[in-house]
Parts: C-alpha cells; structure tokens; sequence
C-alpha cells in the first residue's frame, strides 16, 4: 500500500487584505511569537535592529512596524504625499511578513503545532477563497474602571477582528484591532456612557467579513 504523504504546512498571506492598523497588529503578534522562539532560528528578516547597526542587513521588522506606524497617523491629516509614504510604509512591512512567512512555513514544513508558534495561521485547504463567517459579539464586560472586554466568535482562517463602539447605533468609530477574538479590552472609555460594540473578522477573499450585530454595555 502508498504510503500517504503528510500534508506541507504553507501560511495563510490573507494579512494582504487588511487595513494598515491591522498589518501593524499582525506585525507585532509575529514579532513577539518569534522572539526566543528556538524552532526558529534565523529568520530573514531580522526581528529587531543589529547593536551596532549592520548596513548591509535587510531592515528588521520592528522598525518596519515603527515606519507603518508612523505613516498611518500622518496619513491620518490627509494629502497625496502622506498617502504615497502609507502605501511605502505598509508595502515594506507586507515585504518583510512574507519573507517571513516563507521561512517559516519552510522551516516547519510538515509540522503544523510547531508552525503556530510562529504567529502565521495555515492557508486554507479549500482552493477557492471565500468570504470569511460573521463573528459574533458573545458579551462584553466592564470589570475593571474604564474598560470594557469585548468576547467574540473565533473565525476560521481570520488574520483579526476589527472592533468599533457607538454611542447610538448610528456613528460607529474603529477603536481596536486584535489578533485573537476571545478578549478584545477597550481601555480609556467615558464612565457614564453606554456603547454599543461589534466588530468584524479581517482577512479572506473580501479582506474582511460582515459586522457582528452589535451588543451593549454601560462603563463603570
């Protein structure tokens, strides 16, 4: 009898069809799951700028996640020069993931447990992408003074979830992006004020799925 062949890890790039603060989170969750992390070793791209620094090393990831940063809240006051350095900014930090991705996917190859503690999820085994599924918000609380956790659905194959608040239902404001979906913590909220909470996963053939129904809660 054949002998079946274990199946080759290859990592999810659905972080190409999020928004930039998301490809930032994402950048960091990475960064941190490969800090220490002895199954992977060398990567290409280096996690952290060289002490002292070595021109001829690509740039590392931090300071790609700082340059992104950067860009997102200039592109925030608007214009055509602020909007070409964002473009610059999240290509360069998409260019690093992917390498990095690679890399690990090539590292662990038929390894799957060892693959997750990269930080990259597997690509789906179907051949056609599709719309990710509705997360859906299953409470929130407000156990501590100005905050609220916000608890989610997982969804299969989502790179994040995208949490916005209102104040009536109407006028919705991004307030969070997350890398995992079972506590998302709102911090620096008005007491007194009640919001309502959905949020969305991130990633898929539409590059995010449809918002949650919204759920409300008053902070303490």
């Amino acid at each position: 009898m054949k002998k079946k062949m274990q199946p080759v890890v290859n990592a999810s790039l659905a972080y190409k069809r999020t928004l930039p603060p998301m490809v930032s989170v994402f950048l960091a969750w990475v960064i941190a799951c490969l800090t220490g992390n002895k199954a992977f070793p060398n990567p290409p791209i280096p996690l952290v700028a060289a002490v002292p620094p070595d021109p001829t090393a690509p740039v590392d990831l931090t300071t790609r996640k700082a340059k992104l940063d950067a860009a997102i809240t200039t592109r925030q006051g608007g214009g055509t020069l602020a909007t070409a350095a964002q473009a610059a900014a999240l290509q360069s930090a998409i260019d690093g993931l992917d390498a990095t991705a690679f890399y690990c996917q090539t590292t662990a190859r038929y390894d799957l447990t060892t693959f997750l503690t990269s930080g990259f999820q597997p690509a789906s085994k179907n051949q056609s992408q599709s719309e990710l599924d509705t997360p859906s918000v299953t409470g929130v609380d407000n156990v501590k003074a100005n905050e609220l956790d916000v608890h989610l659905t997982p969804i299969a194959n989502a790179v994040g979830y995208e949490v916005q608040t209102s104040p009536d239902g109407t006028t919705w404001t991004t307030v969070k992006f997350s890398t995992q979906a079972r506590t998302i913590a709102l911090t620096g909220l008005t007491t007194g004020t009640t919001q309502q909470v959905r949020a969305r996963a991130l990633g898929g053939s539409t590059g995010q799925s449809q918002w949650s129904l919204p759920m409300s809660c008053t902070v303490h």
